[in-house]
C-alpha cells in the first residue's frame, strides 16, 4: 500500500514543477533578491577597499570569458558553417534588426531619466543571443539542435566585438565622458584576451569544461548576481530610481514583451520567404529572438565601469530575460505537443 504525499508537499512539488516549465528557476528569483538586498543593504556593494565586491566581479568577468573560450571547439565551429543562410538570418536579426528596431523608438524617451532607460534598452538590443536557453527551447520544440548550438556559440563570440561597437556609436554621440579608446583597451584585457586564450587552450583543457560544466554555470551565475547587486547598490545610493514610477516600469515590461513578439514574428516571416524547413525555422526563431543576460551583465562591467547608472541600464535586459524564458517556454512546449499530435495522426 502506497502512502499519498501530504497536500502541502504535493502543492509545493506541483508549484515548483510549474515554475520550472515556465522558466522561473531559482536564478530569476535570486536576481530579484539581489535587487532587494541592494536596496536594504547597499554598503557592501559600495565598499571600495582592497578586496571589494567590485574587484571580485572584475576578475570574475575575465574568468567567465576564459571558460567560454575554452568551451569553443575550432573544429566544430568550422564544420557548422555549412548552413550559411540560417546563420546569416539569425545573426542579422540579433545584431542588425534588434538595434534598428530600438533605435527607431528613441523619440519615445525624451527626458534625461528616460534617456538612460533607452540606453539600457539599446544595450539589450546590441547583445548576442543566449546559449543555454536557446538550445534547450530548440530541443523541446524539435528544431535543429546542432545549428542552435553553433549559432548560439558564434553569436556570443561576435557579440564580444559588435556590442561595444554599437554602444560606442550611441554613447559617444551623447556623452563626452565615454572614451572609446579606454573602453577598447579594457575590453581587450578583460574579455578578448581571455576568450582567445581559452580557444587556444581548448585542445588541451577543453575536457575540463565538459566535466565541470554545471559547476562553471553556477560560477557564472554567482558572478552575475554579484554584478547585479553592486550595480544596484550604486544606483540606489544615488537615488537614480526615484524618478521612475510603477507605470513606467510596467510600460517597460510590456515593451520588452512586445519586442520579443515582434522579432519572433519577423523571423518567422523571413524563414517562410527563405523556405526554411520546420527544424531550421524553429532554430531561427528561438536563437534570433533571444538575448543573453550573462553577456549583458559582464559587458556592463566593462562598458559602464564605475557608472552609477548601471543598475538602470541593466533593468531592460533583466526584464527581457525573464519574459523571453516564460514566453519561449510556452511556445516551445506548444510546438512539441503539436508535433507529437501530428506524428500520432500519421
Amino acid at each position: 500500500m502506497t502512502t499519498k504525499p501530504a497536500p502541502s508537499t504535493l502543492s509545493f512539488a506541483t508549484l515548483r514543477a510549474t515554475a520550472a516549465k515556465a522558466g522561473l528557476d531559482w536564478f530569476i528569483l535570486a536576481l530579484l533578491g539581489m535587487i532587494g538586498l541592494a536596496y536594504l543593504l547597499p554598503g557592501p556593494g559600495n565598499y571600495d577597499g582592497p578586496v571589494s565586491l567590485g574587484k571580485v566581479t572584475t576578475y570574475g568577468v575575465s574568468l567567465i570569458f576564459f571558460f567560454y573560450g575554452l568551451k569553443l571547439s575550432p573544429e566544430k565551429m568550422k564544420a557548422g558553417l555549412k548552413n550559411w543562410r540560417l546563420h546569416t538570418t539569425i545573426h542579422t536579426t540579433t545584431f542588425i534588426l534588434f538595434p534598428a528596431v530600438i533605435y527607431g523608438t528613441r523619440f519615445l524617451f525624451s527626458d534625461a531619466d528616460n534617456n538612460t532607460l533607452w540606453l539600457g534598452v539599446f544595450f539589450l538590443a546590441s547583445l548576442p543571443s543566449t546559449v543555454s536557453s536557446s538550445v534547450v527551447m530548440v530541443s523541446i520544440a524539435g528544431g535543429n539542435i546542432p545549428a542552435a548550438i553553433f549559432n548560439a556559440s558564434i553569436s556570443s563570440l561576435i557579440g564580444v566585438f559588435l556590442t561595444p561597437l554599437w554602444m560606442g556609436l550611441v554613447i559617444t554621440a551623447t556623452s563626452d565622458d565615454y572614451v572609446i579608446g579606454d573602453v577598447i583597451l579594457k575590453l581587450t584585457i578583460q574579455v578578448i584576451v581571455p576568450v582567445v586564450l581559452g580557444i587556444l587552450l581548448h585542445r588541451r583543457f577543453g575536457g575540463f569544461t565538459a566535466k565541470y560544466g554545471m559547476k562553471l554555470r553556477y560560477f557564472d551565475q554567482i558572478i552575475i548576481l554579484l554584478i547585479i547587486y553592486t550595480s544596484f547598490c550604486h544606483s540606489f545610493s544615488m537615488d537614480l530610481f526615484v524618478g521612475f514610477s510603477a507605470t513606467t516600469l510596467l510600460l517597460l515590461g510590456l515593451g520588452m514583451l512586445g519586442l520579443f513578439v515582434t522579432v519572433y514574428g519577423i523571423v518567422h516571416l523571413v524563414s517562410k520567404l527563405l523556405k526554411f524547413n520546420r527544424e531550421d525555422t524553429i532554430t531561427a526563431q528561438f536563437c534570433g529572438s533571444k538575448k543573453s543576460l550573462v553577456h549583458g551583465t559582464v559587458m556592463s562591467k566593462v562598458l559602464f565601469a564605475d557608472n552609477s547608472m548601471t543598475g538602470i541600464i541593466l533593468l531592460p535586459i533583466m526584464m527581457y530575460h525573464a519574459l523571453q524564458l516564460l514566453v519561449a517556454s510556452i511556445i516551445a512546449q506548444s510546438m512539441a505537443r503539436r508535433s507529437q499530435f501530428e506524428n500520432e495522426s500519421i
